[in-house]
């Protein structure tokens, strides 16, 4: 059975499960980091065209931070994630006098699963315009930002990458931060994960509808994608709960492909889960590009 899974973290885990061991994979290297006792990073590298193979995805790195405690209201739980997460960013965005930057919010604001990007962008500081009004070129405390929310196909006829890459044509950006909503194989990492990467994204992946990937290769910009698991196969519950039984966990994969029953669930939780997490990532996002205004 193939797992529908987003995160490189879980390819990883899967890669080891049909190892046996934990032992370590070629091609790909492998950092872990603890901020706190709520949050801890681990930092994913794939080297070359075999950890590519190995992993599903390509060269580049991967960056997962698992926050414990969001829907719990652990004490400065948001502000602490969002600190971690600006200092994850900051690796891979270095702000500068000159910084240009387009965030982008992919997914339809009218499916809450699918909200994360539009619900992110929404709280995200918006500045290109006044960088035009004072004709500055750059400045010591702020970066000049942008923000786009093209919609989904369904909704507006057209091709995301094109949509972004006509805003990129216009605001002319060193980087693109686009965020989305993931999938995920383990129910549990929809409430405490963030992904990070520096290779792009498929838009609608999260959902099963795959559109033409937002990548430098495609948009022509650097491209760092933040997004979240924010649904889960229904096969993946199914066949995690029968995990210690093979054969009904195979007779239900038969079941599921002969009815086509093959659906995508969510969290109960998933309205606040979208909240909590859009005001993590719009914090981390805010905390990198405007780092004298947002401490």
């Amino acid at each position: 059975m193939r797992f529908r899974t987003d995160l490189a973290i879980e390819r990883k885990e899967i890669l080891e499960e049909e190892q046996g061991s934990a032992k370590d994979i070629d091609g790909v290297s492998l950092e872990k980091i603890t901020y706190d006792e709520d949050i801890t990073s681990t930092r994913i590298k794939i080297l070359n065209e075999l950890g590519e193979r190995k992993l599903e995805k390509p060269r580049g790195n991967y960056i997962t931070l698992e926050v414990d405690g969001i829907l719990e209201e652990k004490e400065g739980i948001k502000e602490r994630a969002g600190k971690a997460l600006a200092a994850e960013l900051s690796q891979l965005i270095q702000f500068h006098y000159h910084l240009k930057a387009l965030v982008v919010g992919l997914g339809n604001d009218q499916v809450t699963p699918d909200a994360l990007g539009p619900a992110t962008v929404s709280k995200v500081k918006v500045t290109r315009h006044l960088f035009i009004l004072f004709d500055a070129d750059g400045d010591d405390e702020l970066g000049c930002v942008s923000c786009f929310t093209p919609g989904v196909t369904g909704t507006t006829g057209m091709e995301t990458a094109e949509l972004v890459k006509q805003a990129a044509r216009l605001s002319d950006p060193e980087v693109i931060i686009v965020v989305d909503s993931l999938a995920a194989r383990n129910i549990e990492r929809v409430s405490t994960t963030i992904q990070i990467n520096d290779t792009g994204i498929d838009p609608g992946g999260g959902m099963g509808n795959i559109r033409t990937a937002l990548s430098e290769e495609t948009i022509g910009k650097r491209v760092i994608a933040i997004g979240v698991p924010t649904v889960i196969d229904s096969r993946t519950l199914i066949r995690e709960a029968l995990e210690e039984n093979i054969k009904e966990a195979r007779q239900v994969d038969r079941y599921i492909e002969e009815k086509g029953q093959d659906m995508i669930v969510t969290s109960t939780d998933i309205d606040q889960i979208i909240k909590d997490f859009s005001d993590i990532i719009s914090n981390g996002i805010n905390k990198t590009l405007h780092p004298g205004i947002y401490s």
